[in-house]
């Protein structure tokens, strides 16, 4: 039988060369939280728009590319490649060379036949299609044969009614701050370049890196043999994927009520929010009561460290910190017991705290990989304080924010701004088929998740 046609078909592949930035350094040495995410698969996330009016897709591409040129000249590392290397005597060091030879990013020009903005989106109720890992077209994590592949690529997709970008963003080189930073500032100098602007960024980056005392010049030496012991390839089984609304007014009464039953007043909406999945999708998963289980927060350093690093940091600085307890501890008691310990967590991360976690790391550094996640827990990742909504390209507000498949797993939950801002969430979630049947039926999440914006709304076709 004949392979079935991809939804997906790449049209060309560019090579994206920024101009010579003079003060950018030849090699950049990597932190104490750019090293633990080498196996990390790329971050994968991008937008869907309306086709933007007037514009033929050459005219988006010419424009697309030469932005990222310049937002290369300004995120130089992205420019680079990534290399990793057996030290004489033993160990291995990583560092970003960015003069080298075929330096750049990737520009992906792709067209997804029969697919339209309405399929993208899904409805209400709908799992999120498959085809969105073709949206994106690298998913694997790192090949150590010398240096990397890029590490940027950019990837428009045609459709029939409008266009994606995605954006896939090695791991390594920053965190979803950095990440949602630079997607930014590419939307930036492509609104300068629509009008004629001279590119001014708002926001420069900061490519200073965070290093702590008493360990030495960089690089980091790991305790490996040789390069390719780093790389620990996971295969997740088959994971359902929905995206949960929640309006403002829905967080706002989740909020009151967590503040409600703890009797504190200090709970904030996220902590809310991430005590309600971590209960619900415990009782989904239907764990006996002794089953230890544990929500992680994705919490960023920057503001935290005394002194604080620029917000413009660019780079990895946050850390995935667990509260844990029993299922039948998490479920006996009530929503506040439960956002009080998630609030601990973050009230916690502290700056002394964060420099424990960084010299315990030096002493004895190692890789992350996916098989270290608790198969028994959630993870909060992404951020609805990131401004997805915020990267005009010229062309209008992206009608929603979608991900690849990468770094999922059963109980990763990413947060999302709501398209209506105002301080509502999407979360995506990902679980095993049999848990995700059992979370859409439990009545403590049905009671605050809210009906997602209709696409008439987003598109400007209906008033409701």
């Amino acid at each position: 039988m004949p392979s079935p046609i991809p939804a997906v078909r790449t049209i060309k592949t560019y090579a994206v060369t920024p101009r010579p930035n003079l003060d950018a350094p030849r090699q950049l040495e990597m932190s104490a939280w750019d090293v633990p995410m080498l196996c990390a698969h790329h971050i994968q996330k991008g937008l869907l728009f309306k086709y933007p009016p007037d514009l033929s897709v050459e005219q988006i591409i010419e424009r697309l590319r030469s932005s990222l040129e310049e937002a290369l000249f300004h995120f130089y590392p992205l420019s680079g490649r990534l290399r990793v290397v057996t030290c004489e005597g033993g160990g291995v060091t990583c560092h970003v060379e960015v003069g080298i030879e075929g330096e750049g990013a990737e520009f992906v020009h792709a067209v997804a036949d029969g697919i339209g903005i309405a399929d993208v989106v899904a409805a209400d109720g709908q799992d999120l299609p498959h085809f969105l890992k073709d949206f994106f077209p690298l998913d694997l994590a790192l090949n150590f044969d010398g240096c990397t592949s890029p590490l940027l690529v950019i990837q428009l997709t045609e459709l029939k009614d409008g266009i994606f970008i995605g954006c896939v963003f090695n791991h390594a080189i920053g965190d979803g701050t950095s990440f949602w930073h630079f997607f930014d500032a590419f939307a930036e100098i492509s609104r300068c370049k629509a009008v004629g602007k001279e590119v001014v960024l708002s926001r420069p980056p900061v490519h200073d890196k965070w290093f702590i005392g008493g360990y030495g010049e960089p690089p980091i030496k790991l305790p490996y043999s040789s390069p390719e012991e780093i790389v620990v390839r996971v295969s997740p089984p088959p994971l359902r994927e929905r995206m949960f609304h929640f309006s403002s007014k829905s967080l706002a009464k989740l909020k009151a009520r967590a503040n409600s039953e703890c009797g504190k007043g200090t709970i904030s909406t996220f902590q809310a929010l991430s005590a309600l999945m971590w209960r619900c999708i415990t009782r989904a998963r239907g764990f006996p009561p002794e089953q230890k289980t544990s929500c992680r927060l994705a919490i960023q350093n920057r503001a935290r460290l005394q002194p604080p690093l620029s917000p413009n940091y660019f780079g990895n600085s946050i850390y995935a910190s667990p509260t844990t307890t029993t299922a039948g501890e998490l479920l006996n008691n009530n929503l506040g017991w439960a956002a009080w310990k998630a609030h601990e967590v973050v009230s916690n991360h502290t700056d002394s705290a964060i420099r424990d976690m960084v010299h315990k790391y030096m002493k004895n550094p190692i890789v992350y990989n996916l098989h270290m996640f608790d198969i028994h827990s959630i993870m909060m990742g992404s951020s609805p304080r990131f401004d997805m909504y915020g990267c005009d390209f010229g062309w209008g507000k992206a009608l929603a924010a979608r991900s690849g498949s990468a770094n999922k797993f059963d109980g990763k939950v990413s947060a999302y701004p709501g398209w209506e801002g105002g301080g509502s969430v999407d979360l995506e979630v990902c679980l095993l088929p049999e848990y995700m049947s059992a979370l859409e039926r439990d009545e403590e999440l049905l009671a605050v998740v809210s009906p997602p914006v209709k696409l008439g709304v987003m598109l400007g076709t209906s008033s409701k």
